[in-house]
């Protein structure tokens, strides 16, 4: 009988940290073996002039979460989770998002039911606290987390979504003494709705406009008082979908102040530009998202940012809502004001291929860094490393057999979500997944997903890694 269920031949393993020409032995569902000239398996995938690398963790995503009437997401966790693993991403982490008024326990087992017996690949939870009311700080967060949720987000904006300072300080506090990672969304609520205001008593409405009610400026405040915020509680935080050169410079003077501030980007804010909103018509309505995505200058700060070290983690921020649906781009069917345009794009099985492309084939970053803001940081940011995000003795067996010289023009069409369009339609890059392993088990083989919904487990996370940023290059 043989040692290994499968065996993964002439493969060219990249790490974030290392590279080697070895075999990979694979026995239930864990790397077993990495070494030449293993036994043959009972099964076996010649990865031979191809790198393999591990799946991707998408760490912000989001998921058939709960939404005002009339809004609904496009993707539930079987198109989502199938659409991510087409797109070589074997771990997702949508949010639990407590609504204003309830708790937040019954926010988890509300997402529970809606993730069971539907996930293709594996899934954590992350938390979203809108109500941080004793009752949540005092028993249900800190239960929560000993349970496995170990991060969550607060919002500085969003009526529904957002805490006012003292509130942040409340949840920061409650995340240091617990080693928590906070994820914030960094924008002043308070200045957007003044410029919302101004802008719709001038009949400024149109999808466009969006950009105009968040300048930078409304960004780059926000981070830095999330930064100050952090500095007076002492504790790490993670600024999310981090969009240009203002927010950048906050986070750079941070960390020259030896502060442990982490900072996500996303695909959007190095392939479109606020352009995109003005497209014709009600199109621009597709690429509405907060922050919005600025010009070709601040396209080149977020290169420059993922080369030298300040991002941690490159997600997709995936937020699925259909164009052409009464419950979402176009709510109650009719093509609305800006402000009422749900925001968010599609983007989770772009996300590796995008960054694949442009990033590792035009050389903006190495392969190495490719892994380290796709699989192995986010992993150690969220408490699933090294179960996840490398290709390790003893780590779960989730693999992408990378056909870096594919040339692909992506189109709607092509992609495995539940989206009525792409932002990304028309693009032409190289480089594709031709084979997705989760666990050993092949969900993706270059031409159709395979396995079965609802084989995906729930993971709970390990308090995060939390080390200092690393210095910038």
């Amino acid at each position: 009988m043989s040692k290994f269920d499968l065996v993964i031949r002439n493969a060219h393993v990249v790490t974030a940290a290392d590279a080697m020409r070895c075999d990979i032995g694979v026995s239930g569902g864990r790397v077993a073996a990495l070494a030449h000239d293993l036994p043959k398996g009972r099964n076996e995938i010649d990865a031979a002039g191809r790198y393999v690398l591990p799946g991707g963790v998408d760490g912000h995503c989001h998921l058939e979460q709960p939404m005002p009437a009339p809004m609904k997401m496009a993707d539930d966790f079987a198109s989502g989770t199938r659409s991510a693993a087409c797109g070589g991403t074997t771990t997702v982490i949508p949010f639990a998002a407590q609504q204003k008024g309830h708790s937040l326990r019954a926010a988890v087992e509300d997402y529970h039911r809606r993730a069971e017996g539907k996930a293709l690949i594996d899934y954590a939870f992350h938390l979203i606290v809108t109500d941080p009311t004793a009752t949540v700080l005092n028993e249900e967060l800190p239960l929560l987390l000993r349970e496995g949720y170990t991060s969550f987000k607060i919002y500085m904006t969003y009526d529904e979504l957002k805490l006012d300072d003292g509130q942040i300080l409340d949840v920061l506090a409650l995340a240091r003494e617990h080693g928590a990672m906070a994820m914030v969304h960094a924008e002043n609520s308070e200045c957007i709705a003044w410029l919302t205001r101004r802008l719709e008593a001038a009949g400024r409405t149109a999808p466009r406009f969006h950009a105009d009610a968040r300048p930078m400026l409304v960004e780059r405040e926000a981070t830095h008082r999330a930064i100050a915020l952090s500095e007076l509680v002492d504790v790490p935080i993670l600024i999310v979908h981090v969009s240009g050169r203002e927010a950048v410079e906050q986070i750079r003077w941070a960390h020259g102040h030896g502060l442990r501030i982490y900072a996500e980007t996303c695909p959007q804010y190095l392939f479109l530009t606020a352009d995109a909103l003005g497209l014709d018509g009600y199109q621009g309505a597709k690429c509405v998202c907060s922050p919005q995505p600025r010009d070709l200058a601040n396209q080149q700060v977020i290169w420059d940012a993922l080369a030298d070290g300040l991002f941690t983690v490159f997600s997709s921020d995936h937020a699925p809502f259909g164009y052409d649906d009464p419950r979402g781009k176009k709510p109650g069917g009719k093509e609305v004001p800006f402000q009422y345009i749900p925001n968010g794009i599609p983007g989770l099985e772009t996300r590796l291929p995008l960054l694949f492309s442009e990033g590792v084939g035009k050389g903006r970053i190495t392969l190495n860094r490719f892994v380290e803001l796709t699989a192995t940081n986010p992993a150690k940011l969220y408490g699933l490393y090294p179960r996840k995000g490398t290709i390790a003795i003893g780590a779960d067996a989730d693999m992408v057999i990378w056909e870096a010289a594919r040339e692909v023009t992506i189109s709607n069409g092509m992609l495995h979500h539940a989206v009525d369009y792409t932002p990304y339609e028309g693009m032409r890059i190289t480089g594709w997944p031709a084979v997705t392993l989760s666990r050993g088990e092949v969900v993706w083989d270059a031409s159709e997903p395979q396995g079965r919904s609802g084989r995906g487990r729930f993971l709970k996370c390990d308090r995060p890694d939390l080390a200092r940023p690393a210095p910038q290059r």
